[in-house]
C-alpha cells in the first residue's frame, strides 16, 4: 500500500483526504476534509489549516507525497485558478507544502483517471451494448460543469493511459433549423460560439435565454442553480423544454468526441450528469448520439455508462499518483 495525499482544488472548495493506493493504483480515500479557498490567502495556508485537523484528531504526520487535480489548465509555471486570488508555483510547491513528491493533474484529467479504477457497480450502463471497456482503444469520458470537460482513456493491451484534452472547445455544429438561430444568438455575445456554450452548467441558461428571444417568449431569468432546479424537477415548463434541448446538445457533442476517439466506449461524469441521470434515459440523447449518417448502427452499440462517486475529484486525483 502507498500512502498518499489526495486533493481537489476548484474556485469554492478545496478537498484533501488520506489515501491509500493498492497494488493496482485502486485507492481508498479516508476522511474528507472541505474548505472555502475564500477563507485562505494560498493553498499553503489552506494546507496548513488541514495539516492541523489532522493532528488534532490524533491523525499524526501527514505522508511525503500529495497528489492535486486543479480545476485549470496545468503546464504553466505559474498556475492560476478560475475565480481565485490563489497563485501555485509548480517547480517550488513540494517545498511550500513541506512534502517530497508532488503531482499535478487538471480536474477532468482526474476524473478520468477516477473511472479507470471505478468498479463496475460504479459505472451502470445508461445506452448501448452491455460489455467491458476495451483491451485496446480508446474510452471517452466527457461532462458539463463549468465548463465542458473532456478526457481519453486510452488502453494499451489492458493499461489505461489518461489523455487530457481541450474538447469542450471544439466548434459548436448545429443540426436543426432552432440550433442555427440558437448558434447565431450565442455568436452576437460570444462571438466564436464553443460546444461548453451550449453544453455545461451555464449553457442551460445561454439556450434559455436564446430560445425565448428566438420566440420571442416571457420568461423568468434566473441564476444557474435555480434554472437547473426548476429544469430537472419540471417546475418551468420553459425551463424544462431548454433541458431537453441540452440533452439533444450534449448527445451530439458526446457523439462527435466518441467518433474522434475512436467509438469503442463512452462515460459520462461529473455532479450535473448525476443529478440528469434519469431524465437523460428518457431525453434525446440517445437518438442524437447515434445520429451519425453511415455509422450509425455501429453507434448504437456502444456503451455509454455513468460514473457515480460522490467524491470522484479526489479519488481521481489519488488514482492518478502512481502514473507519475
Amino acid at each position: 500500500m502507498t500512502d498518499i495525499i489526495a486533493a481537489d482544488i476548484g474556485g469554492t472548495n478545496a478537498r484533501f483526504a488520506r489515501a491509500s493506493l493498492d497494488e493496482r493504483g485502486v485507492p481508498t480515500l479516508g476522511i474528507v476534509r472541505k474548505y472555502k479557498v475564500a477563507d485562505y490567502p494560498s493553498l499553503q495556508a489552506c494546507w496548513a489549516a488541514f495539516s492541523e485537523d489532522e493532528q488534532k484528531d490524533g491523525n499524526g504526520t501527514l505522508p511525503d507525497a500529495v497528489s492535486i487535480a486543479f480545476a485549470t489548465a496545468i503546464g504553466r509555471e505559474i498556475i492560476k485558478l478560475t475565480n481565485s486570488n490563489w497563485m501555485i508555483r509548480a517547480d517550488t510547491l513540494a517545498e511550500d507544502l513541506g512534502v517530497r513528491t508532488v503531482r499535478l493533474v487538471n480536474d477532468f484529467e482526474a476524473v478520468a483517471h477516477a473511472v479507470s479504477r471505478l468498479p463496475d457497480e460504479n459505472l451502470p450502463l445508461l445506452f448501448g451494448e452491455d460489455r467491458p471497456f476495451p483491451r485496446d482503444g480508446g474510452v471517452t469520458v466527457l461532462g458539463p460543469g463549468t465548463g465542458l470537460g473532456v478526457a481519453m482513456i486510452a488502453y494499451d493491451n489492458g493499461h489505461p493511459h489518461v489523455i487530457a484534452t481541450e474538447g469542450g472547445h471544439l466548434d459548436f455544429a448545429p443540426l436543426d433549423p432552432l440550433e442555427e438561430k440558437i448558434l447565431a444568438y450565442l455568436r452576437d455575445k460570444f462571438l466564436r460560439v464553443s460546444t461548453e456554450r451550449i453544453v455545461s452548467g451555464p449553457g442551460l441558461n445561454n439556450i434559455y435565454k436564446a430560445m425565448a428571444t428566438i420566440g420571442h417568449d416571457r420568461v423568468v431569468l434566473m441564476e444557474d442553480p435555480e434554472l437547473w432546479q426548476a429544469a430537472l424537477e419540471g417546475t418551468d415548463d420553459f425551463a424544462r423544454r431548454a433541458l431537453e434541448r441540452f440533452c439533444l446538445s450534449y448527445g451530439s457533442v458526446a457523439g462527435d468526441l466518441a467518433l474522434a476517439h475512436g467509438p469503442h466506449s463512452v462515460v459520462l461524469a461529473g455532479g450535473l450528469t448525476q443529478r440528469m441521470r434519469d431524465f437523460l434515459s428518457q431525453s434525446g440523447f440517445h437518438t442524437r448520439f447515434k445520429a451519425k449518417g453511415r455509422f450509425e448502427s455501429l453507434m448504437a452499440t456502444v456503451p455509454i455508462r455513468c460514473a457515480i462517486h460522490d467524491e470522484i475529484g479526489l479519488f481521481g486525483a489519488a488514482a492518478a499518483f502512481r502514473e507519475s
